[in-house]
Parts: C-alpha cells; sequence; structure tokens
C-alpha cells in the first residue's frame, strides 16, 4: 500500500501546518479527520518561534529586488531548517514524536507575488510567486511528507496564486442558514463572503487593501525601530484621524480596482509609505494623528470594498475577523462604526485560536491535496480549474528516531 492509500485510509490524520513570515515561523499540530466541507479540527498545539536579530535583518534584506541572488539561495536552506526545528518543537511540546506525524503542510515567506515588473498594469497580467523555506529540508529533517509552496501552482493553473484562505474559512465558517463575511487582516487584508448554505462554488474572495503592513511600517519608522507595531492600536487611539491624509491614502488605485485582485507588497510598499510621510508633514499631522488615520484607512478600505464589491443579493448577517489586526482594538473600533448594525467577532468566539489560523490553514490544504482534491476557488483565484495545490516532497522512507 503506498503512501497516500495509507493517508487516504486513516480516520485521524495528525498534521502539522507552518507557517512563515517576517515575524517568525507559526506551528500549529493538528488532529484532522474527514475531507472538504466534513473537516473536523481538533489543535493539540501551536507554538510561534521568533528568528534571532541577524536573521530576521537578513529576511527583511531578502524581500529588496537589491539582494543578491546567492543570498537568497542560502537563506531558503537555512529557513527551511528552522521550520523544520519549529514542527520538532511543537511536537516534542506535547510529548509525541514526529513518528506519529502523517503529514506537513509548509508555506515559507513569501518574497515577491505580483505581477511581472515592467508589464502593463492589468490586474490579469502574468502573476508570479517566490517563496523561501526549502521543502525538501522540511520533509527530512521531519520525516514526514510534506507539501507547500500552494500559491503558485494555483498560479500555474492561470490564478493569481490568492487567495487560498478561502476553502479554509469556508471549511471553518460556513453557515446554512446565515451569510458570512471572514475578514483577514495580516500585512494585506482580504474578504471570504460565505453565502448561506453548503456550495463552496458560491464563495467571493479578494484582497480588500492594506490590513496591518501600513500601520506597522509607520510606526517602525515613526519610533525609529523601537517598535514593531501599534500594540493593540494604542498610539492610533491618542490621535484623531486626518480628512487630507485619508482621502490622499484612499486614492490608491488597487481600493478601487475590481475583483479578481492581488495586493502585493509592492503597492502599499516603501513608495507609498514614503509618498504618506510627505503628505503628513506637508498637513503638519502629529505622530498619533498619523497612526490614528493609518489604522482608519484599513478600516475604511474594508468598508468600502464591501460596499462596492460584494454581491447585493448576499445580505452579511455577521463578520468574522481574524489575523494580527484582529487584536487591535482602535481598528475593530474603527471597524465597527463603518459597518454599522453588523456583529463583528473574533475567531475565538467560533472556537478557533485566530493567532495559529494561517498554519491550521496551510494543514488543512495539505489533507486535500494528499487526498487528490482541488482546494483553491477559481472565482476567487481567477485559475481556469480546480486543482489540488502544493508541491509533495515524500518523507524519509525509513523511519529514523530523531
Amino acid at each position: 500500500m503506498n503512501a497516500l492509500s495509507q493517508y487516504a485510509d486513516k480516520a485521524t490524520r495528525r498534521v502539522i501546518g507552518l507557517s512563515g513570515s517576517l515575524a517568525g515561523v507559526d506551528a500549529a499540530l493538528l488532529d484532522l479527520t474527514g475531507e472538504g466541507a466534513s473537516i473536523q479540527i481538533s489543535l493539540v498545539r501551536f507554538r510561534r518561534a521568533g528568528y534571532s536579530a541577524k536573521m530576521r535583518e537578513a529576511l527583511v534584506r531578502a524581500t529588496s529586488p537589491e539582494c543578491p541572488g546567492l543570498e537568497i539561495c542560502h537563506l531558503n536552506f537555512a529557513l527551511g531548517r528552522l521550520m523544520a526545528d519549529a514542527a520538532k518543537e511543537v511536537t516534542r511540546a506535547t510529548g509525541g514524536s514526529l513518528a506519529d506525524v502523517d503529514l506537513v503542510g509548509c508555506n515559507g515567506l513569501t518574497l515577491y507575488h505580483g505581477r511581472r515588473i515592467g508589464e502593463s498594469d492589468d490586474p490579469t497580467g502574468p502573476t508570479s510567486i517566490l517563496q523561501i523555506g526549502e521543502l525538501a529540508v522540511v520533509a527530512e529533517e521531519t520525516g514526514a511528507t510534506t507539501i507547500g509552496d500552494f500559491g503558485a501552482t494555483d498560479i500555474a493553473a492561470g490564478g493569481c496564486g490568492a487567495p487560498l484562505m478561502p476553502f479554509v474559512d469556508f471549511v471553518l465558517f460556513h453557515h446554512q442558514a446565515k451569510t458570512r463575511a471572514v475578514q483577514t487582516i495580516g500585512r494585506m487584508a482580504s474578504v471570504t463572503l460565505l453565502p448561506a448554505g453548503d456550495d463552496p462554488e458560491g464563495v467571493v474572495a479578494f484582497d480588500t487593501g492594506p490590513g496591518h503592513g501600513v500601520v506597522d511600517a509607520l510606526t517602525e519608522i515613526v519610533s525609529e525601530g523601537k517598535l514593531l507595531y501599534d500594540h493593540d492600536g494604542r498610539l492610533a487611539s491618542l490621535g484623531q484621524v486626518s480628512r487630507e491624509l485619508l482621502e490622499h491614502m484612499m486614492s490608491h488605485s488597487f481600493i478601487r480596482r475590481p475583483p479578481p485582485k492581488l495586493g502585493s507588497s509592492r503597492e502599499f510598499g516603501p513608495d507609498f509609505i514614503s509618498g504618506v510621510l510627505d503628505t503628513a508633514q506637508r498637513y503638519d499631522i502629529t505622530v498619533e494623528d498619523l497612526l490614528a488615520t493609518a489604522t482608519a484607512f484599513t478600516a475604511e478600505s474594508i468598508a468600502e470594498s464591501y460596499r462596492e464589491f460584494l454581491p447585493p443579493e448576499h445580505k452579511i448577517e455577521e463578520v468574522i475577523l481574524g489575523g494580527g489586526g484582529s487584536y487591535n482594538a482602535t481598528l475593530r473600533r474603527m471597524l465597527k462604526s463603518r459597518l454599522p448594525g453588523l456583529p463583528i467577532y473574533l475567531h475565538e468566539d467560533f472556537g478557533i485560536y485566530g493567532e495559529a489560523k494561517e498554519a491550521i490553514a496551510y494543514a488543512i490544504l495539505a489533507n486535500e491535496s494528499m487526498l487528490g482534491r482541488a482546494s483553491n476557488l477559481p472565482r476567487a483565484t481567477g485559475a481556469s480549474h480546480p486543482r489540488p495545490l502544493g508541491k509533495i516532497v515524500p518523507g524519509s522512507m525509513i523511519a529514523e528516531k530523531r
């Protein structure tokens, strides 16, 4: 019996999900049953592993177009080892063994995701993605079959490679009688509209604009590197929103671009941040007002996307927030004021640990691929057809004690 058949025959599978970012590596150890809409998960343990200052500096440098290819090559393997270490640690924390792990779903750090430099601004133009966090290292170090680099498969099928969370949002949050919007607020923000019922084909999803990335970048600049983010929106809560600066930020072409659309780090990157700082200086805006306005930009762009681009025939009854930005109390307050009458919940209100959401998601996507099931939603990504996602690296053929 081959590994795929053995995996499919298991009633309960132990799966590790790994998610890499500039903040560190998230590892979620799950017990998982079923497939598709019937998936049930139990989070056994979650762990977030940070980087050394030197490693984080190197990863930030790798996101720059000027970073040498050889340095990226080395970082690919170095991050792969850190991701494998995170998988080992989350397993060790339970007193368990890697021999009990059936599968690892691993999404590394995305260095680039977007249209080819020099192409026109046509949102349907060529898309590419480059991630680091070598899957072969994870498979070798853990001994488990490893699936990752999920977005590349969707791009090969004609899609944008994102958003990939809609299938996971459907699995975790769809409701027979209620229409829900799952709003993820990571560095970028994205919405998944889940019409009432159990048909994933009706799901609508797209990036709404900036998440907490713009606020983080501005916080780091104005604090001269002392702060990497505005914890709980405390600094923003001390300021007032500048109408002039908010109008400048909302004039960004991405906000008006219709779906399907994928936001890239370049669109709200250094050039955009520089323009925001120049405008803030022109209007003599304080640090607190700057961060309040940047936070309002995230809330306003989300609300504007709901008004302009969500199908009017689906009346949203609940909004469920996820991602790091969902814990920002100032942002939640601003969003609530822009979505009057809509109850706003966190993932935790539905028994899902929000901090672990991305790692959980990659475990779920890997499970579907291991079973040969498609998990991209072409209506969301623009792909020509549904397909299983990710590249599969077999685990060690002979079990070893590690």
